[in-house]
């Protein structure tokens, strides 16, 4: 078995090699490197980079804790309650968060209203999902497995996660970046302290450590709107005016966002009801080991919107954003092939042997975080210009195919199948993305018009 695994990891990890070590990237990585290491944007994303390895530091210790004590089928169930708080967080920003950033980036003097209309927002219309929400699941209860407290604390997630998302990406776009970094950080301490204390108690159970997030999450919610509020002397306020003039641009970034959530996050739920707690348990690891190895393009991407957004040139956004992509693979490709070589020893050393299947299904997901990460980072550019509705369409179609394919796959290719299909369809988006940037290096109003 040990054998199979590693000629199976070789070969993954060789499509990735095979996929960028060839033809340009050999000889632009150097001059790219050699012009990133003076600049002063890159010292930034070092900075806050390192700040993510703190954060993936302290979020590994709190799944290993939380894995260990609950199991495979509590680690299951853990993960659908979050899961369903961060879907109704997905569902209810409505594209807000990323223009947020966006006007507060082009506008800082907009700031106050942003804040008064994030906050009615997140309590107004956070609250009518969660009553919705409750309601279906009070009608239906088998329907994700959620019951009483822990289905309670799931529908809370919602409104205060949604809060805490607009706002924290107000602070990106006034580039309050060391209080950006600052917030991720109590999020992430908060909730180990707490669980910390519950233990120490012998309180260990799903729903209070679920709890103990939800407590945190409250807490660095409001730390958030009181960095915010000492940048306007007035107090947040309400603009209909600016609402207005945002929602347009919100309703394409929700529209991309929600597809493409989907296809991060609803094969969780698929496996889940195809093969059980258990088998999403070991999913439900190999993809956040996923998500932590791809935290540097997550944040190139995050640091790299407020600017280009900043930024009126739109040959000087394409030039920075070619920059940024080409540093983007040079971190990613090495980071995916030492992380795919390791995998089997490392969820055998931190969540024990019983998680061991989830190691396939980790480097199975590589080739699909490469291209994913690249274009979080290349998407940038089409989002600073107005978000054409083509990167709706390309989202909404890579998650009907990957819903579609996983009905198939799954039942029968398990956890190693929903991980194949979902770098296929990562890959796929990356593409499509990419050509509708081709179609702009030589921008003009017309070709501009056509984007928007």
């Amino acid at each position: 078995m040990k054998s199979s695994f590693i000629i199976e990891t070789h070969a993954a990890v060789s499509s990735i090699v095979v996929a960028l070590a060839g033809g340009p990237v050999l000889v632009e990585l150097p001059r790219v490197w050699r012009s990133a290491l003076k600049s002063e944007f890159i010292h930034k994303i070092v900075a806050t980079y390192v700040t993510r390895v703190l954060l993936i530091v302290l979020g590994l210790v709190a799944a290993v804790v939380v894995t260990r004590i609950l199991g495979p089928k509590g680690r299951g169930l853990y993960a659908i309650a979050t899961t369903t708080g961060a879907l109704g967080v997905q569902f209810g920003n409505m594209g807000m968060h990323t223009a947020n950033v966006y006007f507060a980036a082009r506008d800082p003097e907009s700031l106050a209203p942003l804040v008064g209309n994030s906050l009615v927002m997140s309590l107004g219309f956070g609250g009518m999902i969660t009553v919705a929400l409750a309601t279906l699941f009070w009608v239906f209860p088998n329907l994700i497995g959620l019951h009483g407290i822990l289905l309670f604390l799931a529908m809370i997630w919602i409104p205060v996660g949604l809060a805490y998302l607009l706002m924290q990406n107000l602070m990106l776009g006034v580039h309050d970046i060391r209080g950006y970094n600052l917030l991720e950080i109590a999020n992430r301490v908060l909730p180990l302290m707490f669980i910390a204390g519950l233990i120490l108690f012998r309180h260990e159970g799903v729903t209070s450590f679920f709890g103990a997030g939800v407590a945190a999450l409250v807490l660095v919610c409001f730390w958030a709107w009181r960095r915010l509020s000492v940048r306007f002397t007035d107090g947040p306020a309400l603009s209909i005016a600016l609402f207005r003039g945002s929602i347009q641009y919100a309703v394409k970034a929700y529209l991309a966002a929600f597809f493409a959530f989907l296809v991060l996050r609803a094969d969780l739920f698929m496996v889940q009801h195809m093969l059980g707690l258990e088998q999403a348990g070991y999913y439900s690891v190999a993809s956040s080991m996923a998500d932590y190895v791809s935290v540097a393009a997550v944040v190139i991407g995050t640091i790299l919107f407020p600017r280009l957004s900043a930024m009126e040139d739109v040959e000087a956004k394409l030039e920075l954003t070619k920059k940024t992509a080409w540093v983007t693979a040079g971190v990613l490709l090495p980071c995916l092939v030492i992380s795919s070589l390791l995998a089997q020893p490392v969820v055998h050393l931190l969540f024990g042997p019983a998680f061991v299947p989830a190691a396939m299904a980790f480097v199975l997901l590589m080739p699909g975080m490469l291209f994913l990460g690249i274009h979080s980072v290349i998407v940038q550019f089409l989002n600073s210009i107005g978000y054409p509705s083509s990167v709706v369409v390309i989202w909404g179609v890579c998650s009907l195919i990957n819903i579609v394919a996983n009905i198939w796959v799954i039942p029968r290719f398990g956890i190693c199948g929903a991980s194949v299909v979902s770098s296929v369809c990562y890959f796929m988006a990356f593409y499509a993305v990419l050509c509708i940037i081709r179609n702009t290096a030589k921008p003009s109003a017309a070709v501009l018009a056509a984007i928007r």
